[in-house]
Formats: C-alpha cells, structure tokens, sequence
C-alpha cells in the first residue's frame, strides 16, 4: 500500500488522535499513582485509570508500522527524512520544556506544587537539563523518550522491511510466535528470585544479560519492533473477523490484560512498597497484559468504517506536536484543579479534567506553530 494512500486512511487518524490523548490521559494519571502513601484511594483510582491506557504508546508504534512499512527508499535517505524530521523537535523541544518549567514554576505558581520538587528548578539545575539532553531525557523531557527509541526503530526499520517483503505470511507468524514468547519476560524477571534465582554479581538480568553484557536472549527479537511488525501483518492479512468475533475475542483479551495490569500494580506495590522497578515492570508496553489491551483495540479501529472528517484529519495531523509538548501543561492542569475543584472530588474526576485542559492548550500551540513555516518543523 502506498505511504501517501495510508495517510488519507480515516481509520489510521482515528488511531493517531486516540493513542495521543491516551498518552496525555496517561501522564494526568501519574499525580494521583505517587500519592500511595499519602491516600490508598487516590492512589487506586490513579492505577485503575492508568492501567487502563497502557495500550497508548503501543498503538502509536503500531501506526508507525502501518505507515512507513514498506520501504521504498534508500537507506541513506530513509534515515535523512526520518530521523532528521525526529531530530529537530527532539533537540527545540529538550531546550523548550525545561525552560518552559523553569518560567512557569518560578514566576507563575503563586504556592509550590505539592508534587514538584521546586530544588530541581533552580536556574543552575535547569541550565544543566537543557544540555544533558544529549545523553538522555529528563523529568521535564519525560515524553522525548520516545523519540530516543524511535530513532533506535528507524535505523532497524529498512533492514526489517526488506526481510517482511520477501518473507512468507508463516514466516512473519513465526517471528511474531518468538516475540510473543519475549512478552512474558516481565514476569519471570519478576518471579525467578522467588524460585532460587540469585543473579549474577547482583545483576539480575536473564538470558545472559549481566553487567558486562546488556543483549540477552532475547535482546534482537523483543520490544516495540514486535509491535512494527505485527501492525504490517494485520494491514497486508487483514483479520476477517465478524464482529461478533472481534467481540468474543477482543473484549475477553482485554479485560484480562487489564485485569493484570491494575490488579499487579497494586499487588506489586502492597509486596515491594517503593520499588518502583518492579512497579514499571507491570507497566511495560512490551509485556504480555499490555499487548492484550493493544491487540483488540487496533484490529476494532481498523475494522470500524469511519466517516472522513476535515477536523478529525487537522487534529491527527497535529498529534505528533501535542505528544511533544503537553506534558507541561499536565502539570498546569494539575496545578489548576487542584485550586478550583472543591475538596473530595474523585481523582478520576481531575484526572479526566487534566486531559481535557492539556491536550486542548497543546492543539492550540501546536496550530500556532504550525500556521508558520519556519516553526512548523518543530511540530510536524
């Protein structure tokens, strides 16, 4: 299917402007998850809602497969397009936010924010995030890591596609078996201590991962390329499910997925109270109960005949700009609620709050940046 033909594919900017406002919905979630010790039911209704848009940031990789998958451009100008569109806004956007933070924390918030550490937005502190960048992202910066593993996805992306081309459909299945299998490694990572594994040297890595070697077993076949492949699988064998069989199938997949993943955070954190490692193992996009939760979801948004829409096609072109910016004004939103609501409202209330506020402000930067030429590469 040619690239430009997918882009006018209603279905895929239905995808592309729901995995956005998941993701943000996602990042308003995580106040109210920090508040464990201070309040179990804050604490509950921020997993039960976090828990439940774990599939965000695999729907988005998913929409990455179905639009660059197959290549048809050569390697070296593959990368040019690619990582040069990621590079620009990654770098704009990894000075931007801290500064952003800085302004905002310093001059704007008349009292501290009860889940900000104001010691951490000092000048001196701030300058040295703006160039740190380079290694890694940040607090302020916590959504460019994505943009670090997608770059990671694009320079494997040709290599893989070259491959899916020429394979047979079994082939791709056996692949997709094998990364299956990497899914439940989450949970034996988790699980062997209690079976007598001790690690090595105090790393407890598997497969083996040690302290002088990081790419196990399943190094090469696990993580988000799975997903890249699994979403030019569904699009070149599409699923002839009838919808009472995308019902019978994909709504069980999910409740179970979801099932384990709330139900394990909050085990995981009762069993290992402020470990957060095991707490983000429940939460990895590349464990088996997430994938649960983004398999049904993306085969019901590619089965369901949307009817195209102007603003549904502006607003998913805009995605890729909010995804880059809003985290700040989760903050701001955050910060807002939180003196305007009255006391006792549910979390779950601020939460869908927080959504709304942040991903609204984000589309309007990003159309302003947008309407310019010579900004409009910061956002697109």
């Amino acid at each position: 299917m040619d690239n430009l033909k997918k882009r006018n594919i209603v279905w895929i900017d239905v995808l592309r402007v729901l995995a956005c406002f998941l993701v943000v919905f996602a990042h308003c979630c995580d106040p109210f998850v920090a508040q464990f010790d201070q309040s179990p039911n804050t604490f509950l209704q921020g997993v039960a809602m976090g828990s439940l848009v774990r599939c965000s940031v695999p729907l988005f990789v998913m929409m990455t497969g179905v639009l660059l998958l197959p290549v048809r451009m050569e390697l070296k100008d593959f990368y040019k397009k690619r990582i040069g569109r990621v590079l620009v806004p990654l770098i704009f956007w990894s000075l931007a936010l801290p500064l952003m933070y800085y302004v905002y924390l310093n001059y704007f918030v008349s009292t501290n924010s009860p889940n900000i550490d104001m010691a951490t937005y000092s000048w001196e502190v701030t300058l040295r995030k703006m160039y740190t960048f380079v290694f890694n992202f940040n607090y302020d910066t916590t959504p460019l890591w994505y943009l670090y593993m997608l770059v990671g996805l694009y320079f494997v992306l040709p290599i893989f596609s070259s491959w899916m081309e020429q394979a047979k459909k079994k082939d791709v299945e056996l692949f997709l078996k094998v990364w299956g299998c990497s899914l439940f490694l989450p949970y034996i990572k988790m699980f062997a201590p209690a079976l007598g594994y001790a690690g090595n040297f105090g790393n407890m890595e598997l497969f083996g991962g040690c302290d002088w070697n990081s790419f196990g077993t399943f190094y090469y076949v696990s993580g988000f390329i799975g997903y890249l492949v699994l979403a030019h699988y569904l699009v070149k064998y599409p699923l002839n499910w009838s919808g009472k069989k995308l019902a019978a199938i994909g709504i069980p997949m999910f409740l179970v997925g979801y099932a384990i993943t709330f139900g394990g955070f909050v085990t995981t954190q009762q069993y290992f109270p402020g470990q957060y490692a095991y707490l983000e193992l429940i939460w990895w996009f590349s464990g088996i109960n997430v994938f649960l939760m983004t398999f049904p979801i993306f085969v019901a948004v590619q089965r369901v005949r949307f009817t195209p829409s102007p603003v549904l096609s502006q607003t998913a072109s805009m995605t890729f700009g909010i995804y880059l910016c809003h985290f700040v004004f989760v903050q701001m939103g955050y910060d807002l609620l939180q003196n305007v609501l009255p006391e006792g409202v549910p979390a779950i209330i601020h939460i869908f709050g927080i959504a709304v506020i942040a991903f609204g402000i984000s589309y309007v930067v990003v159309r302003a940046l947008y309407a310019f030429k010579p900004t409009r590469r910061l956002v697109a």
